[in-house]
């Protein structure tokens, strides 16, 4: 591994710890209160702790050179375990409906709230630093894996926050029905939490195609398009893991010279990993301008120019992930 990337796996792996050791003081605090509310809390904890294991995977199977058997890498086996993840999730929300259940029957109260505040609001405060430095690092390193991570210690963050006012609220009003409420309500947030993440990981293995992903990647492009670059189309962006592979069709000047056109793929290369790190495989087919392309072509030394220039085509999700060579044909 190089630096960075063992670097982010550290993190990762300390990020993994912290969750199990946070997990165990929910769990004390269940057991000190018997509420059901913080083991909602806790059950959701263990989202945290398999996502943990599964970025270690990912990040250690990222640096893991391709081979024969795997020509794209190993990153589809990130979706599987995002789908195992998922079922898990689903299945800790049914557990808490059913202690719930269970609950209503026997009318366990809870007691000694006052230890369980304390308890949750120091999990909170850890979880919610540990994600801020998880997104630094991620930030800087480029590191999709662990921005993810920081992203999801945050948003458990926030739940934890809503359970911590639920049962402040039962500490000073004794209102102790509360409990089961916060519980299922949290129940159905956290099954639906397992539903987004097998939805996510279904769409990966499906290759889906990332709409937020694309827009962002068509923007950069439009910000910084050369005029040699006279037309993209037929792009599509494929995840395999943290792994972007990326095709299009780019039209330039049909007098460039190989060695020319390669330096054109060269800059539009540096361009996306420069916004988009390093991770990433570029498949560039080069078509060469025909005679209709002078309408939008905006490169104003040409020589060879046969036509003047008309409009300027900007590059939207509307017409770069086209197919059709020279959309230019169906637009006069």
């Amino acid at each position: 591994m190089t630096n960075k990337p063992l670097q982010n796996y550290r993190v990762q792996k300390w990020i993994t710890v912290l969750s199990l050791v946070l997990f165990v003081v929910k769990i004390t605090a269940y057991y000190l209160t018997s509420s059901l509310a913080i083991l909602s809390d806790a059950l959701e904890s263990i989202v945290n702790i398999i996502a943990g294991f599964i970025g270690l995977y990912s990040l250690y199977v990222a640096a893991k050179p391709r081979d024969k058997d795997h020509p794209y890498g190993h990153g589809k086996a990130e979706f599987i375990s995002s789908a195992a993840e998922g079922s898990l999730v689903i299945a800790a929300g049914i557990m808490i409906i059913y202690e719930t259940v269970l609950n209503l029957l026997d009318q366990t109260k809870v007691k000694q709230l006052d230890h369980g505040i304390w308890l949750i609001t120091v999990t909170a405060v850890i979880n919610y630093l540990a994600g801020a430095y998880c997104i630094k690092i991620g930030k800087k390193n480029k590191s999709l894996a662990l921005e993810s991570s920081g992203r999801h210690l945050q948003t458990d963050t926030y739940s934890t926050i809503g359970v911590l006012a639920g049962i402040t609220l039962i500490y000073f009003t004794e209102m102790f029905w509360l409990d089961q409420v916060i519980a299922i309500t949290m129940s159905l947030w956290i099954m639906y939490n397992g539903y987004t993440i097998l939805r996510r990981s279904l769409a990966g293995i499906m290759d889906e195609a990332d709409m937020e992903l694309l827009n962002q990647f068509i923007a950069e492009l439009e910000r910084n398009k050369k005029s040699t670059w006279i037309d993209l189309h037929n792009l599509r962006v494929i995840k395999y893991g943290e792994l972007l592979h990326i095709d299009c069709h780019l039209t330039l000047p049909w007098y460039l010279n190989l060695h020319e056109a390669h330096r054109e793929i060269d800059d539009l290369s540096d361009l996306i990993k420069n916004r988009f790190g390093d991770a990433i495989e570029l498949f560039v087919h080069t078509d060469g301008c025909l005679e209709f392309s002078c309408a939008i072509c905006t490169k104003t030394d040409c020589a060879e120019r046969m036509h003047p220039f008309e409009t300027r085509l900007h590059w939207t999700m509307d017409n770069i992930v086209s197919n059709k060579k020279h959309r230019i044909l169906h637009s006069t």
